[in-house]
């Protein structure tokens, strides 16, 4: 208050004891200086009251007493601009008891005090409450309601006035309650001595009971204010609310510390703080009477309600606001509580819920400030206590019967600090129960809690009552000699640090040094407490009903929607966000676009990109999915650890996780969309891929949805964003490694690694059947390729077939006939385990083919064992190899003609004009190649039987010729076996080419072309038939070149030789062909110990799982006897593991694991 102010003050108290005794009054105006100033400034007021007095004494008569009027209207309204209501309400007061203080009231005087009352815009029922009180006229007083007595009558009934009994009381004290400032006055009238804070009460007198006051005498129970408080909220609530804890104790796993046994009871209208030292158990003890977390024993009630076990008729009765920020940083602070009531009043309608916003927006201040954005602690908006207020409305506005606070003031201002303590005591006046867990709170704070709980080391609950009687108990219970003094007599002030200090005091050693020994243990505080206040506390019970309760969370659909609003807005708010995640995506489309655009140029133009010359598409292929998973698990990565506190919160609000869950998903998938889609369309863009921007985007589309669910799980189960992002990499490492591209599945290690399928480690990677996906679809699925796919495949496997697991199939069982007799005579068991070997492949093989040619009968395959087998099964063997064979070749020429007769009438329906269009816009991994497939084929093998095969073949049989002779004569051990191994070779080799060119005759046996029995004759005549064969792969080497000049002359008759060079380049990527037809594999055939497997191109090859396995590169996969195309299979699967990432998000399978795995480590080591 200002000096002029009280000068103002000084004059009017003067005008109006002009009218008095000299020197009535004076006693008065020294009281009510005292309330405002120090000794010496009341003396000095005092001195200039009485020089005001002497100058109004002089006047006399009418024309004073009109002075005087106009003077107090003049100071009136000068003082009105500056005093609050309270300070306004108080003075009238002061001068009510200024004019009565001789028992004689002038007209005058009266006169004067109204003028001043209307002039303070104080309500003329409260003029006539206040009035009353002052006068002892209480039967005059408008609203008796606002009327308490307090005395020892047990029988005291009054129809309006309200009665607190206390036993031992002299006389009685009235109580009003001035409602338009929450203010209680009271005035004493006994012969007792009482004390209001340690100060004499004057029966005379008039006093003010502030927040933390107590009314005192030895004789009597300490009327305190929260007794006073209590009695007016009932009479206004009706309905009273009671939390009670009965025996509850808690104690966490595989520890003592927790809350030892406690008995708590509290009620509507109080406010009470816990206090302790760091790790005494205060967070946990809220925790334990929020319902976070369970107890062992004992229950928790409101009302009679179980907590635990009630939970739902209790919903919304509870509030809690932890310590930390529950704010959406990107969104306003109207925002933040706009949503919060969306998804707390379901029934509320869109109106209603805007005025419950801004009313509590205004309760708090907070309304001027309410399109601000909250910003971050780091990066403010708004300041620390606002951010405290916003934090507080959130649980307000839904208005808990029993409010829980966590830390309000911590790291507060101390003005910001009270006014939060202002807040939540504005709050328990409403009628609600409030229990705040504060640390170190000023004298002020400490005495606005109506009960305190002291909590010491390990969970010991030490003290429960008054907070200004806590001072007194420890001093007492430490023997101090200031026992009784419980605050500064001067000032009110009351320490409440001096009581942590006491519970807390170290022993001294012999050396006047403090040890680490406390003078009193937890435990001792704790059985003390037991004992001197617990064993006294008695039940508080009631029979009310619970309060109205608005609160009613929405359906899943409606939170699932606010929760999506909520997010979509906080993202847009967020520039940073938005430039990043969006430009992202685009900018390493460019990048990877540019650093893979291999330019190989033309002789005529060094600067051309040709396509098919381009070597780096596999590897921007690959780059694609990687870019996927990893833009895919960032953008997710930190969605929901930062919400982390916001979660626990609605986890308390029984929101649903189900619906948080999917508006995260929704919203991640949308980005991903957008993300996917601008960087194939710029990439493909810039490589020249034409016609497969949607069939890209759908695949990186969904294997950036299955990072998303991948970020998001990480997200949810760590605690730290350091650790996420420090795990993304052992994340990707994998995917990148196990993959199929940068080491091949078959190459992996042994124990990884399988002959027949994609090793199941490589099956779990996402990048593998991405990129599986994009490969296989940009081969087969492009406009041109797939006209003549199914042509090329059938070719391919009859190909295959033909070539080389037949003849291998034969010389299995060439090798068979060769090694029984071998084996028969030296029981070698390498040849045993050889011969068995090849009769399994020969089993197993056979049976493959019988289920592809069931028409073709095979009747001896129980007869491939070293037992049973025999020349007959062997021949029967052989005729039906031969059949299958002879199927295939016709297989084979007959698909060779359906691809000719494509081509031409591809060429009859598109014509020249518009097969260049068909140029432009597939991308045809090898429309030129494939143009002339089937004769490259003929070349090719006639060209390695006529240079490499059948020289191979001669050089045995000279090798024969030479040293057979010899052997005869001097029988030579290791140059019969090299004698063997040629006639083996040679024999394996003349079958092979008896079934390829059954034109050209052989009429020798294996009987004659052995050792013993081999001739001169035998020689030459096989000679002569290899000679033969050679000269007719020759011939046909030389007729498929002119063939193949010949379709080149009628191909550029048709297109020109531009076009023809244009198509090729446009068309035909050589690295992508290589890939999938696993050209740089130069076995075509592998050999495992029961099957042969084919190496060669693994587009055309038939999956032979019937689960969805398959080899890398397998144009379709077969699942319960259907065959699915890779491509959506792939995508299908991917998804399907999608859905089993979202079912362990959606229940937070990977965080409840890892808490499991980290108690059951942390059992071992306590029980080690």
């Amino acid at each position: 208050m200002s000096e002029s102010i009280l000068k103002a003050l000084m004059r009017l108290f003067a005008i109006i004891a002009s009218d008095q005794e000299e020197g009535s009054g004076r006693e008065v105006v020294a009281s009510y200086l005292k309330q405002q100033l120090n000794q010496e400034l009341v003396d000095e007021f005092l001195a200039l009251y009485d020089q005001y007095c002497e100058e109004h004494s002089s006047k006399k008569g009418k024309k004073k007493l009109s002075s005087n009027s106009v003077k107090v209207l003049a100071i009136c309204e000068r003082v009105n601009e500056e005093l609050r209501q309270e300070q306004k309400v108080l003075v009238l007061l002061q001068l009510f008891e200024f004019i009565n203080f001789n028992g004689q009231v002038s007209e005058n005087e009266m006169e004067f005090v109204k003028t001043v009352a209307e002039v303070f815009n104080i309500s003329k029922e409260e003029y006539e409450d206040c009035k009353g009180l002052i006068m002892h006229k209480a039967e005059d007083m408008p609203d008796k309601s606002n009327m308490l007595i307090i005395s020892n009558d047990k029988n005291y009934s009054h129809p309006e006035f309200k009665h607190l009994y206390n036993e031992n009381l002299n006389g009685y004290i009235v109580m009003l309650f001035i409602k338009s400032t929450n203010m209680y006055a009271f005035g004493y009238l006994g012969e007792d001595t009482l004390y209001l804070n340690g100060h004499v009460i004057n029966p005379k007198r008039v006093y003010i009971l502030v927040k933390g006051s107590s009314i005192r005498n030895p004789r009597i129970s300490p009327i305190y204010y929260s007794d006073i408080v209590g009695k007016y909220l009932a009479a206004e609530t009706g309905s009273k609310v009671v939390f009670a804890a009965k025996d509850v104790e808690f104690r966490f796993k595989n520890s003592t510390n927790g809350i030892h046994n406690f008995n708590f009871y509290a009620e509507s209208g109080e406010m009470i703080g816990v206090m302790g030292g760091s790790g005494a158990g205060k967070s946990t003890l809220l925790n334990v009477f929020n319902g976070n977390l369970a107890p062992q024993k004992g229950e928790i009630t409101i009302n009679g309600y179980n907590i635990y076990t009630e939970k739902k008729k209790l919903e919304g009765y509870i509030g809690f606001v932890p310590q930390d920020d529950l704010l959406i940083e990107e969104l306003t602070v109207y925002q933040n509580l706009y949503y919060n009531a969306k998804l707390c009043f379901n029934n509320f309608t869109e109106k209603q819920i805007v005025d419950a916003c801004e009313r509590v927006l205004h309760d708090l201040d907070l309304f001027e400030i309410r399109h601000l954005k909250v910003g971050s602690p780091l990066k403010k908006f708004i300041s620390g206590g606002q951010r405290k207020r916003l934090n507080i409305a959130l649980e307000l506005i839904r208005e808990p019967a029993v409010l829980f606070v966590d830390e309000p003031t911590s790291g507060l201002s101390s003005m910001d600090s009270e006014m939060v303590m202002d807040l939540l005591k504005e709050i328990t006046l409403k009628g609600k129960l409030c229990i705040v867990n504060i640390h170190q709170p000023s004298s002020d704070i400490y005495k606005l809690f109506d009960k305190l709980v002291i909590m010491d080391r390990g969970g010991h609950p030490i003290y429960y009552g008054n907070p200004v009687d806590a001072v007194v108990y420890f001093k007492k219970m430490t023997n101090h000699v200031n026992a009784d003094e419980a605050e500064c007599l001067s000032c009110g002030n009351v320490n409440p640090e001096q009581v942590l200090s006491i519970v807390e005091t170290k022993v001294v050693d012999e050396y006047g040094k403090l040890t680490r020994a406390r003078k009193i243990s937890s435990k001792e505080w704790y059985d003390m407490y037991k004992k001197n206040i617990e064993s006294k506390v008695k039940p508080v019970e009631t029979t009310d009903p619970l309060p109205v309760n608005h609160f009613k969370i929405p359906n899943l659909l409606k939170q699932f929607w606010i929760f999506t609003i909520r997010d979509v807005l906080s993202k847009l708010t967020n520039r940073q966000y938005m430039i990043i995640n969006f430009l992202e995506a685009p900018a390493l489309a460019f990048i990877l676009g540019y650093f893979t655009k291999y330019v190989a140029g033309t002789p005529d133009d060094p600067n051309k990109y040709l396509f098919s010359e381009n070597e780096n598409l596999p590897g921007y292929l690959f780059m694609c999915v990687i870019v996927s998973l990893f833009l895919g698990m960032t953008v997710s990565a930190e969605e929901i650890i930062r919400d982390r506190k916001i979660l626990q919160r609605e986890r308390f609000l029984n929101l649903s996780r189900f619906a948080y869950i999917n508006s995260k998903v929704l919203l991640m998938f949308l980005i991903s969309a957008i993300q996917t889609l601008s960087f194939i369309f710029i990439g493909n863009t810039i490589l020249g891929i034409e016609g497969m921007t949607i069939p890209f985007w759908l695949i990186l589309f969904t294997t950036s949805c299955c990072a998303n669910l991948v970020g998001l799980n990480i997200s949810s189960a760590l605690d730290s964003v350091v650790t996420i992002y420090i795990l993304i990499p052992f994340i990707l490492v994998p995917q990148l490694l196990l993959s199929g591209t940068i080491v091949k599945f078959d190459k992996l290690n042994n124990t990884l690694a399988s002959d027949n399928f994609v090793p199941i480690v490589g099956d779990m990677m996402t990048s593998r059947w991405a990129y599986e996906a994009l490969v296989v679809y940009q081969y087969k699925n492009n406009e041109y390729n797939s006209y003549f796919f199914d042509i090329e495949t059938e070719k391919s496997r009859a190909s295959f077939k033909t070539t080389f697991l037949i003849p291998e199939l034969i010389n299995k069982l060439t090798n068979i006939e060769t090694n029984i007799p071998e084996y028969k005579k030296s029981k070698d068991d390498k040849l045993l385990y050889l011969i068995e070997k090849d009769f399994r492949i020969l089993r197993n093989e056979i049976s493959a083919l019988q289920k592809a040619h069931p028409e073709i009968k095979f009747g001896v395959m129980e007869y491939l064992n070293m037992e049973d087998f025999n020349p007959k099964v062997s021949k029967m063997t052989n005729a039906y190899l031969a059949e299958v064979k002879d199927i295939y070749m016709k297989v084979y020429k007959e698909f060779l003609q359906k691809y000719d007769d494509k081509i031409k009438v591809l060429q009859q329906e598109l014509g020249e004009e518009k097969l260049e269009t068909v140029q432009n816009e597939y991308f045809k991994n090898n429309a030129y190649y494939k143009l002339f497939f089937e004769l490259e084929v003929k070349k090719a093998l006639a060209f390695i039987r006529a240079n490499e095969e059948l020289p191979e073949l001669l050089k045995n049989l000279e090798y024969l010729e030479k040293n057979v002779p010899k052997y005869r004569k001097d029988s030579v051990p290791e140059v019969g076996k090299l004698i063997e191994e040629n006639f083996s070779k040679l024999w394996t080799g003349i079958n092979t080419y008896k079934l390829l060119f059954t034109d050209i005759t052989f009429e020798r046996t294996a009987e004659d072309l052995n050792v013993d029995s081999i001739i001169y004759d035998d020689i030459t005549y096989t000679k002569n038939y290899l000679v033969t064969l050679k000269e007719a792969n020759l011939e046909i080497t030389k007729n498929g070149q002119k063939e193949f000049e010949k379709r080149l002359v009628e191909l550029k008759q048709v297109l020109g030789n531009e076009a023809i060079n244009e198509m090729r380049e446009q068309h035909q990527n050589i690295n992508l062909e290589d890939l999938v037809l696993n050209k740089q594999e130069i076995k075509k055939i592998l050999e495992t110990e029961d099957r042969l497997i084919q190496r060669s191109d693994p587009i055309y090859r038939d999956p032979e799982s019937s689960i969805g396995r398959a080899h890398f590169y397998a144009p379709y996969k077969k699942i319960f006897g259907i065959s699915i195309d890779t491509f959506w299979f792939n995508i299908f699967f991917i998804w399907l593991t999608s859905l089993v990432i979202y079912l362990t998000l959606w229940h937070d399978s990977i965080r409840k694991l890892m808490e499991v795995s980290g108690r059951i480590r942390i059992g071992k080591k306590k029980s080690e």
